[in-house]
């Protein structure tokens, strides 16, 4: 069964050029002179459909492991419907409401597999529990509980992931490198700790295969990158991350510390575009790594950059309590908002003096 992480990585890495090709020939392109977005940092044009290396690598060896999960199969189902909505929108740019829609339904397809928060840990001793109320019924002959609490907080959370994390891709490996790192996190955790109906070994299983997806398409992704994440790579990172995330003892504080970073700036930017009566989903320039490039930072500096970050604080979470683990949050919470508003103000004020 090992054989299915180092077969997940090699199937990403191979298949990416077949997907080049498919790209280029089919023109699903970012060409800045034609289509030019705020938030592009790249010069030159490149394909899209980065997502559907990383999908292939990941599905085929999780297909093997689906066959005896039900938490599993839905879950791979909630990440086929991900990526198909990604590459039609690297094909044709979806309206990101139509996206946050699919958000919501692929959120709900690996609810209706049985994956919900049941409580929530009190870092000062207790836990919140959000399984109480529930109902049941059968769908086509299938039966299900929901657990209204409980599911409807997976939802947001999924959702929440799937946004944030997609967000944090505009430089060059930035976004494989950091998710390898958070999905191996989760890996570790799940050795120590499940709840759900699966068994550790699963929960492990599929997020090393998660990690080594990413990783075999890095190379192709890294400074100078021969291809964009594009919408289906990022989305489909929250969505596995957060699922993942929940079946690890539902561990979420675990992966708010490793993702700090992309998060915290994500954040920032959600509530400037609100304050400024803009779409939250409408691209931009103003981001983290669009600070640090216009600070003279190089691409590979700002993805080893949010390489490092995760991996810090992704061995911090796991040699910590609940209790640590929540002043911990807090501290680097205020600190990372202090550097990416000190990264803002850097940046307004090279723009001033141009």
């Amino acid at each position: 069964m090992m054989l299915l992480i180092p077969i997940a990585c090699i199937l990403a890495w191979a298949t990416t050029p077949l997907v080049i090709k498919a790209a280029l020939r089919a023109g699903v392109v970012t060409d800045p002179k034609k289509n030019a977005h705020p938030g592009h940092t790249h010069e030159g044009t490149l394909p899209r459909w980065g997502g559907l290396p990383i999908f292939i690598g990941f599905a085929v060896p999780t297909l093997v492991l689906a066959f005896s999960s039900k938490i599993i199969a839905w879950m791979l189902v909630g990440a086929t419907i991900t990526v198909i909505v990604g590459i039609l929108d690297d094909a044709y740019d979806l309206s990101p409401y139509l996206r946050f829609v699919t958000n919501i339904v692929a959120a709900a397809v690996a609810v209706l597999g049985g994956i919900g928060i049941p409580f929530l840990t009190n870092p000062f001793g207790s836990v919140i529990p959000l399984d109480s109320m529930s109902i049941s019924g059968s769908v086509w002959g299938m039966s299900f509980t929901l657990l209204w609490l409980a599911d409807i907080a997976a939802i947001i959370w999924i959702v929440w992931c799937m946004n944030m994390v997609n967000w944090s891709k505009g430089i060059d490996g930035q976004l494989p490198g950091f998710v390898a790192i958070a999905a191996t996190v989760l890996g570790v955790l799940a050795m120590r700790f499940t709840r759900h109906d699966i068994s550790t070994t699963e929960v492990m299983m599929v997020s090393f295969i998660v990690a080594a997806a990413y990783i075999g398409f890095l190379p192709w992704n890294f400074y100078p990158q021969r291809i964009l994440a594009g919408y289906a790579a990022g989305s489909l990172a929250g969505y596995l991350l957060a699922v993942l995330s929940i079946l690890s003892f539902g561990k979420l504080g675990t992966l708010l510390l490793v993702l700090s970073l992309p998060l915290t700036d994500a954040l920032l930017v959600f509530i400037r575009r609100v304050r400024a009566k803009q779409s939250p989903f409408r691209g931009d320039r103003g981001h983290l790594h669009h600070s640090l490039l216009d600070m003279g930072w190089g691409r590979r500096r700002i993805a080893v950059f949010y390489w490092i970050v995760s991996a810090i604080l992704g061995t911090f979470a796991l040699t910590v309590s609940s209790q640590q683990k929540f002043v911990g949050f807090l501290i680097i919470g205020a600190l990372l908002i202090g550097i990416v508003l000190w990264s803002y103000q850097m940046r307004k004020q090279l723009q001033e003096r141009d």
